[in-house]
């Protein structure tokens, strides 16, 4: 599964420390989940678009090749 954390998040001006904090999880998690390497829970996933200011499926794209 893609995803656009890191472009939403750079274009709002966060950190990954910042994005963290607002999802009560660790600035790695974040990190791992930008480079495709966790795909999050889904709780954190509707964390992560409501602190990036958007939609779950706007924020992360299905690809079946991955």
């Amino acid at each position: 599964m893609k995803n656009l954390i890191h472009e939403l998040r750079k274009s709002l001006k966060l950190s990954q420390q910042e994005v963290a904090e607002l999802c009560h999880v660790s600035r790695q998690t974040i990190n791992a989940i930008e480079n495709n390497k966790y795909d999050p829970s889904l709780s954190l996933a509707f964390d992560l678009a409501k602190a990036l200011h958007t939609t779950v499926d706007t924020l992360f794209i299905y690809d079946e090749t991955l």
